[in-house]
């Protein structure tokens, strides 16, 4: 098994990276909590403190929610009706299992079906889903389903320094996607070197928000003092 014994097995994830986005969530939903790839809580921790002084919001909105981690996020934070977006059908039904208070939308994020619905949206782990040429359209989306004045917030880790051995590994798995996305189909969009801070601070002014951050300190700092993870403040004008 990997990552844990209750995790999926390498035949499990390779018949998930050989298949679209929406099978591959699909099939790795049952397991997808015991997974690296489901978002730590004490990034949802530092996140919810970070928001916390922000609030009270009304309506909250988890874009790309998988199986509900942003609940975590959204439950203190919320006075209103909590909802949670995604197109896979599978992570939607883990979601609806674990939050069953919560509303659950299918929906695919670049074209959400809100508008001026909310008053906080936020998203954990889902850029590198997008092309850097699909993220305008997800972040008007998110901008038409806020009303104005709203928030949309979300986590960006620093890029790791280039002599890390994290900088060459993320790389080498970005390399091997874009292998096999030439070679087979359908292509299954996952990269980690798409989404640095400043592509994506102009990608939401160009969707017409006006962008902070703050340093999310709680998950701790680099050789150089700067912080490991930085929470986007991006706000509807």
């Amino acid at each position: 098994m990997v990552f844990s014994p209750q995790g999926p097995s390498l035949r499990e994830l390779t018949v998930q990276a050989l298949s679209s986005v929406e099978r591959g969530y699909d099939l790795l939903a049952p397991k997808f909590e015991h997974t690296p790839f489901r978002t730590p809580d004490s990034v949802l921790d530092a996140t919810t403190d970070a928001l916390r002084p922000l609030g009270p919001f009304g309506q909250g909105l988890d874009v790309c929610c998988g199986t509900g981690a942003g609940m975590r996020t959204l439950k203190p934070l919320c006075q209103g009706r909590i909802t949670g977006v995604d197109f896979s059908t599978g992570m939607l039904a883990q979601a609806r299992r674990t939050h069953p208070d919560a509303e659950w939308v299918q929906s695919d994020a670049r074209a959400l079906p809100f508008a001026e619905d909310f008053d906080l949206a936020v998203s954990f782990g889902a850029l590198g889903h997008f092309l850097p040429a699909q993220r305008l359209s997800l972040f008007a989306g998110v901008y038409r389903a806020l009303r104005p004045d709203g928030l949309f917030a979300f986590p960006i880790g620093a890029p790791p320094p280039i002599t890390s051995r994290r900088y060459w590994t993320l790389l080498g798995f970005d390399l091997a996607m874009q292998v096999r996305n030439a070679v087979w189909r359908p292509p299954f969009v996952m990269y980690y070197g798409t989404c640095y801070l400043n592509a994506v601070r102009n990608d939401l002014t160009a969707a017409g928000f006006t962008v902070t951050t703050v340093p999310l300190t709680a998950l701790g700092r680099r050789e150089d003092g700067s912080p490991r993870c930085r929470l986007v403040l991006a706000r509807r004008n």
